[in-house]
């Protein structure tokens, strides 16, 4: 049987019951700092857990356009088992929005497989968790692992926000740092002064850092990409690993202007594109609609065959003149004439 047709049907029954697409319905809204909701998702028999740590592409139908972000579960999930989601609402930001403000509980939305490799190590080394902003998501998750294992070692936590009223959590991880003699909890608020004796003030700095380290220490961050980056430059050679994620992409290299031509050879068409600026991007701005998720160069959601032309990486500045390669379109860009899969 066609999947689309027997979708169609069963959705009369169940509106998450699909063929293999993994449908997950609303079962809780709330608040949860300013700016934000926590979502609780009830999935179908197809999905299949998510590690502390992972992200999971959302997709969301928005005035007849479907729309895919990806958001890091606050929890890890087994198969089958609820999924929670703390999603803020970003300026201009489609998907956040339409979740904060327009999802009800009923809504139906549907969810990719887990992906990701910030995943919480054994119990045998301390763990740093850096957080800023939305950044908390993901170290939530893995918090919520450390205080179920019956084994483990001394974490800190350090989030970050601009005040106070954005803080998510705040209960919770008070009431974990009561309970858990080898638990740190640090609020830093870059934007108001601190009142209570576990937070701090001020952007990252050395001062703050310094106060936690440890030896033998595995560290996080998740946060903008200005945060990650210090964290990194901050952290280098005084940790024993260090993984982290960005939300936000890296400042666009500085390239030479003018337009490149695209050629898709799936669907025949050709664009003249800005080069340096992201190839999803770029598509996007012409009308197309190519799948994506992350939009950081993580999911692979957007990834499609390049068979000639010179690309560029957004993050890291690398120049890919090879044929015939994988090429993720949300952070590569164009630097001349290129021929996609698409």
């Amino acid at each position: 049987m066609d999947p689309a047709v027997f979708d169609f049907w069963a959705s009369h029954l169940s509106r998450t019951a699909a063929w293999e697409r993994t449908l997950a319905r609303v079962v809780a809204k709330r608040p949860n700092g300013a700016g934000s909701v926590t979502l609780l998702l009830r999935p179908n028999r197809h999905w299949q857990g998510c590690a502390a740590g992972q992200h999971v592409n959302v997709t969301v139908e928005i005035d007849g356009r479907r729309v895919t972000r990806s958001y890091s579960p606050t929890a890890p999930s087994a198969a089958r088992d609820p999924v929670e989601i703390t999603v803020k609402a970003i300026a201009g930001g489609r998907v956040s929005t339409h979740l904060c403000l327009s999802t009800q509980v009923g809504d139906v939305v549907e969810l990719g497989t887990a992906f990701g490799e910030m995943t919480l190590p054994a119990a045998s080394a301390q763990v740093l968790l850096l957080a800023a902003g939305s950044g908390i998501t993901p170290m939530m998750a893995m918090l919520r692992e450390w205080t179920a294992r019956a084994r483990r070692a001394p974490l800190t936590l350090m989030y970050w926000a601009r005040t106070r009223d954005e803080l998510s959590f705040v209960d919770e991880l008070r009431a974990a740092a009561a309970a858990h003699d080898d638990l740190r909890v640090r609020f830093v608020l870059t934007r108001e002064s601190a009142e209570a004796g576990d937070e701090l003030t001020g952007r990252i700095d050395e001062s703050q850092v310094a106060d936690v380290l440890a030896g033998d220490m595995q560290a996080f961050a998740c946060g903008p990409h200005g945060f990650v980056e210090r964290a990194r430059a901050l952290l280098d050679g005084r940790v024993d690993s260090f993984v982290a994620e960005a939300f936000t992409a890296p400042p666009l290299p500085a390239v030479e202007g003018g337009t490149v031509r695209v050629a898709l050879a799936m669907s025949g068409r050709t664009l003249q594109v800005p080069r340096g600026q992201p190839l999803l991007t770029a598509l996007e701005d012409a009308g197309l609609q190519p799948r994506s998720g992350c939009r950081m160069g993580i999911c692979n959601s957007c990834a499609c065959g390049k068979r000639s032309g010179a690309s560029q990486d957004i993050r890291t500045g690398d120049i890919d003149r090879e044929a015939a390669a994988s090429l993720r379109i949300c952070v590569n860009s164009a630097l001349d004439d290129l021929v996609l899969d698409l």
